[in-house]
């Protein structure tokens, strides 16, 4: 499965909407999720038993940040 992401682009950065937090058994926190160009969508969880969404940290040029997309009204 790893494989399959090998290649594949990033087309959006967004927060999950209730359907897939719900999918998922997750509270209404708001979890982010990658879009593919294949349509897979990539989140983050808490841990690898999945006990809720969790937070995309980033690394570079010697700085830590937080990603967080902008918040659809």
């Amino acid at each position: 499965m790893d494989d399959d992401l090998i290649g594949k682009k990033i087309v959006s950065f967004r927060y999950m909407t209730k359907k897939e937090l719900k999918r998922e058994g997750w509270d209404d926190y708001k979890g982010v999720v990658l879009v593919l160009d294949d349509g897979t969508l990539i989140y983050p969880s808490r841990d690898e038993e999945g006990n809720g969404p969790g937070e995309l940290f980033g690394y570079k040029d010697g700085n830590t940040f937080l990603y967080y997309p902008e918040v659809e009204e």
